[in-house]
């Protein structure tokens, strides 16, 4: 059984590799090189080079500000190229499991968003991803969208690593935004609900399908996060620092950030039996994979 994966770089796309995969179970994660998401003949070949058994479309433009003024990258890579791996999967009778983003609502709500509350992304970045989805949901009836937000992983650019390394350079205090709301989200753990979804959706032609969230359990601000992530370190004897809350207002950026990125994860766990574990124990087993 071949999967393809793609954005087989980044950090969702790297713990996937990392899962226990059943035996016969081979995953393929081709690099940009070969697979560059804006090309659609590129995406074809890939396509046309086995039979795959079914697909993660992990792959994405992230980069949330840029966005901004790479309005027409961020549609090819977040938009088009989704709508074309969902086609592709559909002529081939197969699934396809596709990450998104909190980026998708508007942030406004009080509580969890859930997966039907009504979407309203505030720049392009989300914009993008929304219209993933709705290409996906469209190209074909075989699919499941997971919906995550606050990535963080030993592996890449993250929140996580960019904390440590600004404390590691001598940095005694950092302002970090206490005004954003969140649900940490470890990409090991993500990959691991990637993986039961995908297998579930290959097993079972009566799988769930539709759109469903996945983070770790619990919330937090930025700035709680950047606490727990220093306390962390310390106990370990790494890098840590002093966090002083600051607003939104003081951190302007291009993009607008949604205040509240809170996401319920009931579906996923009705659904598939998907249950995950507090963010603050995943944290720790982040901050040992860097600091062994």
């Amino acid at each position: 059984m071949d999967i393809l994966v793609t954005g087989g770089s980044g950090q969702v796309g790297t713990e996937l590799q990392r899962q226990a995969w059943p035996e016969g179970v081979r995953l393929h994660a081709p690099a940009r090189a070969e697979l560059d998401l804006a090309d659609a003949e590129a995406i074809d070949r890939v396509l046309a080079a086995r039979p795959w058994a079914a697909i993660i479309s992990s792959g994405a433009y992230t980069a949330v500000d840029k966005a901004e003024t790479e309005v027409v990258q961020a549609w090819r890579v977040n938009a088009l190229a989704p709508a074309l791996l969902a086609r592709r999967s559909a002529e081939r009778g197969i699934p396809i499991v596709h990450v998104s983003t909190d980026y998708v609502f508007p942030g406004s709500k009080d509580g969890y968003y859930r997966e039907d509350d009504p979407v309203g992304p505030l720049g392009v970045y989300g914009a993008s991803k929304e219209g993933g989805e709705q290409a996906v949901r469209t190209g074909n009836p075989r699919h499941a969208i997971i919906r995550t937000a606050w990535v963080v992983s030993p592996h890449g650019s993250n929140f996580l690593k960019t904390m440590l390394r600004l404390a590691g350079s001598g940095r005694e205090e950092l302002g970090v935004v206490s005004d954003q709301r969140g649900c940490p989200t470890f990409a090991g753990d993500l990959a691991a609900a990637l993986a039961r979804v995908t297998l579930d959706l290959v097993r079972s032609p009566d799988a769930p399908a539709g759109t469903f969230h996945f983070v770790n359990a619990g919330e937090a601000s930025w700035a709680g996060f950047a606490e727990a992530i220093f306390a962390a370190s310390a106990r370990r004897g790494g890098p840590s620092a002093r966090v002083k809350a600051i607003s939104t207002a003081e951190y302007p950026t291009p993009a607008r950030r949604p205040a509240n990125s809170r996401l319920a994860t009931d579906r996923i766990r009705d659904a598939f039996g998907i249950a995950p574990r507090p963010w603050q124990d995943a944290l720790e087993e982040a901050v040992a994979a860097l600091q062994p």
